[in-house]
Order: structure tokens, then C-alpha cells, then sequence
């Protein structure tokens, strides 16, 4: 590799097919995963089917490539809500411009739900070498913080695993239901490092606003806050990183809003030990 890489990283909550009009909401986000340029896009609360998955359809717009892989948090209505949610998996979807090359998927610790929810780790081949993503969605009922707090050190445990290690930084993208300063993110904030802050993004970002139609105003902690992020930590010893362009996306198109959630977004750029940037 001469001079520096580079992976534009998006992380979405994309509301599964909460709410109403679930199904005009997926053209506006496929429109704005678009302008955002991302390569690496990361998707919470999608959709699956034994037919397709979401991000099945957005990759096949984009001329990218999938993953999809459930079931995640929340657990989906007992009894459906409208036609549109009956036999869908809600889970994590990954979309990426390069070749998905490798997934596996781990259940999350869970002492209080009946099923685990799942986290994916995947490997793309990125054209500067592969490039190790671990998307996941943490619990957030206060209730729970023991599965927080554990499910929070069991994704810090996954990215640092030494079989990640590369010419790539390993990133962490995900709806982690958990501010920046809170508690629960010290076990992935003691190891890796926030790619928004790194980013120069501001400290006062939301990404669950309060003045969506369906905001969880009874989620004190989570409201008015970004609670989705990209992590990451060096591939190999030596390793210089830096990010930029991080900003969020969004926002209501024609008094719709793509999602609940803001997506998060954030370039990340390396170069590998002894070699200057471009």
C-alpha cells in the first residue's frame, strides 16, 4: 500500500418497519446512504425476510455487496402491528462497495431476554487489505444495565481479538444505546477510540432526537443524545489513523423521516507503520 487508505463508515438505526409508511421511508434512506458516499454502511433494526433482506436491496441498488444477520434488539412486536411486519426478522444488516469475504455471527450476553441478541463480525476485502467491521446494537432498558455493562465488555473483547489484527484498523459500528460519557461504553472507550470525536464532530450531537413523532421520550438517558457510533482501534503496532467528515444524516425529507435515528457518519483514513500519508 502507498500513502494512506481510507473506508467511509456509515452507522444507521433504520427503524425496522416501525411506525408508519415503514415502506416510503426505504427510498429516502437508500437515497441518503447514497449521498453520503459511504462505502461501509451499517444497519440497525433492519429487515429480513425468507426472501430477501434490506440490505439485500440497498446493496443491489448500489452495485455493492451484503450481509444480514438476526435477530438483534428490540425484539419485534408479539402480535404484528400491520401486515408489513409479519415473519420479518429485524436484525443487523452490513452493505459494502468491496467484497464481504467473511461473517460470523455471536450471540450477545443476555440474562433477561428470551433470545440473545446477536452480534456480526465480518471481513471486507478492502483493495488496501481487509478491513475487519464488528456491527452490533446493545441493549438499553435501564433494567438490564448488568447486560449492558456485559454485552458493552463482550464487543470490546470481539474487537480486540488478535485474529482481527491487520493492515487495516478493526471497527466497531453500531446503535449502542449509550451516550458518549455514559458508563456503559467504558469498557469499548478504555480500548478504542471514538471516531466522531477523533472526527471533530461536535459534542452536541444528536442522533435519537426528541422531535421525531415516535421519539422514546421515556428513554431519559438515551433521548437527545448520540447513542450511535464508530469505534476503532489499530490494526498493527505503529499504525497512524485519523478521520474526518463526520457529521450526521437524516433529516426529514417532505415531513418524512427516514428513520427515528440520525446515521452517523465518519471517514476513517490510515497509513501502515514507516509510510507517509498522501
Amino acid at each position: 500500500m502507498g500513502g494512506s487508505a481510507s473506508v467511509r463508515v456509515l452507522t444507521w438505526n433504520v427503524w425496522w418497519r416501525f411506525g408508519p409508511r415503514w415502506s416510503d421511508r426505504q427510498p429516502l434512506l437508500l437515497d441518503e446512504i447514497r449521498a453520503s458516499g459511504a462505502d461501509v454502511i451499517a444497519l440497525e433494526e433492519s429487515w429480513g425476510t425468507t426472501t430477501s433482506t434490506q440490505a439485500d436491496e440497498f446493496a443491489r441498488e448500489l452495485g455493492f455487496h451484503s450481509a444480514f444477520a438476526a435477530q438483534s434488539l428490540p425484539p419485534p412486536p408479539d402480535v404484528p402491528e400491520h401486515p408489513g411486519q409479519a415473519d420479518v426478522d429485524l436484525g443487523l444488516g452490513l452493505v459494502s462497495r468491496w467484497p464481504i469475504t467473511a461473517t460470523r455471527t455471536v450471540q450477545l450476553p443476555a440474562r433477561h431476554r428470551p433470545e440473545a441478541p446477536v452480534t456480526m463480525i465480518a471481513t471486507i476485502a478492502h483493495p488496501d487489505g481487509p478491513v475487519n467491521v464488528v456491527v452490533t446494537c446493545l441493549e438499553w432498558e435501564p433494567a438490564y444495565n448488568d447486560d449492558r455493562i456485559a454485552q458493552a465488555r463482550f464487543v470490546a473483547d470481539l474487537a480486540t481479538d488478535p485474529r482481527l489484527d491487520g493492515p487495516a484498523p478493526v471497527l466497531v459500528a453500531g446503535d449502542l444505546n449509550a451516550a458518549p460519557d455514559s458508563p456503559i461504553l467504558r469498557p469499548l472507550r478504555d480500548v478504542l477510540v471514538d471516531a466522531w470525536e477523533a472526527g471533530g464532530g461536535s459534542p452536541d450531537a444528536v442522533s435519537l432526537p426528541s422531535d421525531h413523532p415516535f421519539a422514546p421520550l421515556e428513554a431519559e438517558e438515551l433521548i437527545d443524545r448520540r447513542i450511535d457510533h464508530v469505534l476503532y482501534r489499530f490494526g498493527e503496532p505503529g499504525q497512524r489513523v485519523t478521520v474526518r467528515g463526520a457529521r450526521l444524516v437524516g433529516e426529514p425529507v417532505d415531513g418524512l423521516d427516514p428513520s427515528d435515528h440520525r446515521g452517523v457518519v465518519c471517514e476513517v483514513r490510515w497509513t501502515r507503520p514507516g509510510e507517509a500519508s498522501s
